[in-house]
């Protein structure tokens, strides 16, 4: 299991309490530092099952400066979206958990974050 934060975010430290108050297996990855590529951005949508607009953090300044709210939502966006994410990771919507049965949920309450604790194998 591996958890995507913000140190900064308190969705992301209260994720990681939780885990941590259930003992839970995991790894830190502070996105905004190591931050990911297009191709684990494209992995993580697909363990969601989202598009990357639904984890698109539409009102951070970047999204602003980049005019976001006026890109398409469809199939032949997609890579572009992903892209903005990977060179613009503040954009990624926080925290995001990995779990260990190739699911990924956005852990956004303790309700997400249980379900994630959940799909333990």
């Amino acid at each position: 299991m591996e958890i995507w934060i913000n140190p900064a975010c308190s969705k992301c430290r209260g994720a990681v309490s939780l885990l941590d108050a259930e003992g839970a297996d995991y790894t830190v990855r502070r996105y905004l530092e190591d931050v990911p590529s297009a191709e684990e951005i494209q992995d993580v949508l697909d363990r969601l099952g989202l598009e990357p607009w639904d984890i698109t953090r539409t009102q951070e300044a970047a999204a602003k400066d980049l005019g976001l709210k006026e890109w398409p939502r469809d199939a032949g966006s997609r890579g572009r979206w992903i892209a903005a994410l990977s060179e613009h990771p503040k954009l990624i919507q926080r925290p995001i958990i990995t779990a260990d049965d190739g699911t990924a949920v956005v852990a956004r309450s303790e309700e997400a974050v249980r379900d994630a604790l959940g799909r333990r194998v």
